[in-house]
């Protein structure tokens, strides 16, 4: 979180005028339409994996710019608002492209690590983040490796602050994949290797240990 002062963001796979658009929006935010920015960085979030894991930081930096230059959170609502329209289709999402969907659970996982409101977590993203990573517990995604993989990045940054938030569907969530890593066919050798890496990893109190990450991170490269 602390590199919000960085001023390189990528953004260099918009066009010209857009790039222009969303450095002034990090600057000068009432300058521009905020609703606008907020739909292009979702529409972006949903098809570029890569800035998908990056719009966080530019999203806190507009909504501490804009904040700070008028006291108000367009940005923010707007934002939200379209976080909450995807959230609902979310079924259609994953049914469609099962790329955009993994890149809607980073990008939601995402703003809920950078966003604070008085130096929390926002609350309002609480249950529909542990609805996603739900939905990659469930049979037919752990049988995906791409679907394991982002369930097991996301749990890796957030899980700590999201248990902390609400504990006890962590505790479910776990018992799912300790039911899908135990009792589940068809995991390929990788999904079962990563699951069992984030079982451990929340048992050590969401540390890795240096013998775990010497055992998971050999078999990963070798």
């Amino acid at each position: 979180m602390g590199d919000s002062g960085k001023e390189e963001y990528k953004i260099q796979s918009f066009d010209t005028e857009t790039q222009q658009l969303l450095k002034t929006a990090l600057k000068d935010p009432s300058s521009v339409d905020l609703e606008k920015v907020a739909n292009i960085i979702v529409d972006q979030s949903l098809k570029d994996s890569v800035f998908s894991k990056e719009a966080g930081r530019i999203c806190y930096t507009i909504i501490q710019a804009e904040s700070k230059q008028v006291g108000q959170s367009i940005f923010r609502r707007s934002l939200l608002n379209r976080l909450q329209q995807e959230y609902k289709d979310r079924e259609e999402l994953r049914a469609r492209s099962p790329q955009a969907w993994i890149c809607y659970v980073t990008f939601i996982c995402n703003i809920f690590d950078y966003l604070r409101v008085n130096n929390m977590p926002m609350m309002a993203l609480v249950n529909p983040v542990y609805e996603c990573l739900f939905r990659l517990a469930q049979p037919d995604s752990l049988r995906k490796e791409e679907e394991v993989d982002c369930l097991v990045l996301q749990l890796h940054r957030i899980g700590e602050q999201l248990e902390k938030m609400n504990s006890q569907p962590m505790d479910e969530l776990f018992s799912l994949l300790r039911d899908g890593f135990l009792l589940q066919e068809g995991l390929s050798s990788l999904s079962q290797l990563l699951l069992l890496e984030i079982i451990e990893f929340r048992a050590a109190d969401w540390k890795m240990t240096d013998a775990a990450q010497k055992y998971y991170y050999s078999e990963v490269t070798d």
